[in-house]
């Protein structure tokens, strides 16, 4: 049986997933929240539709189905839609290192969620939980970049700040990985996954390979609480056990590659 990938959320990443689904000759289904949206994903080669996500998962998801959710959690919907798709052959949820709060070091799948989220992580968990009731695969992405988005284009276009010294670590993973990894966990369910690349390096590193290689200014540093949250943790990924299980080698397995200039 030929499987349908219905992509929740055709947004940076639910796009890119769609695209790589498709170029694969994969029938692939994907949902956006407006006209403009869809119109801006015209000529894809993949279907796309404005209809809201329970009326999509009710019309479309069955036994041959992949279905991959790729929008945040605003506390209703996932609660809602998680249990139209039991009857999917595969359910993946794209979830975010942030659950994982202050905590230091290196993370990996066994690594315990922090015990004090806040809303906005608790809305992320309550919808993991969700999905994983209907056995989904559920992979935790630290911060996500492409050829338009990222640290690389913040430095260039002098919009980034460095926290005090810089010298916290931080992982990161290119969209295209993050998007093969989505199709390949249809392998297997029930599984929550930490992924990543795998250099994970000091923000202060990864900002001076930019300037370098892109021959831009290097940026000021201001206090840590003067910068988002994100750019203050001090965290590596292992990737390892979700590259290994789902059979993904990555394409971008460093920064140096997924954000390097192109010639």
């Amino acid at each position: 049986m030929l499987t349908t990938r219905v992509v929740f959320g055709a947004g940076y990443t639910g796009s890119r997933v769609a695209e790589l689904a498709t170029a694969r000759g994969e029938k692939v289904i994907a949902t956006v929240r407006s006209e403009e949206r869809a119109r801006g994903l015209a000529g894809k080669g993949f279907q796309v539709t404005c209809e809201p996500v329970l009326a999509v998962a009710e019309r479309v998801v069955d036994e041959s189905a992949h279905a991959i959710v790729c929008f945040p959690p605003d506390g209703e919907t996932d609660a809602k839609l998680a249990p139209l798709l039991a009857r999917a052959r595969a359910v993946s949820y794209i979830s975010t290192t942030g659950v994982y709060g202050d905590t230091e070091g290196t993370i990996d799948d066994q690594t315990p969620v922090s015990p004090e989220p806040t809303p906005h992580q608790a809305r992320i968990l309550q919808a993991e939980e969700a999905y994983r009731a209907v056995r989904a695969t559920v992979l935790r992405a630290p911060g996500i970049y492409g050829p338009d988005r990222g640290l690389h284009v913040r430095v260039r276009t002098g919009a980034h700040r460095l926290p005090g010294d810089a010298a916290g670590w931080s992982s990161r993973i290119h969209v295209d990985d993050l998007a093969t990894l989505l199709l390949a966990s249809d392998a297997v369910r029930g599984e929550t996954f930490v992924v990543g690349d795998l250099e994970p390096a000091r923000q202060r590193d990864v900002v001076a390979w930019i300037c370098e290689e892109y021959a831009c200014a290097y940026p000021p540093t201001v206090p840590p609480e003067q910068v988002h949250e994100t750019l203050r943790r001090n965290r590596r990924v292992d990737p390892t056990r979700a590259l290994r299980v789902l059979g993904v080698e990555l394409r971008y397995p460093s920064f140096r590659s997924g954000m390097k200039r192109a010639a």
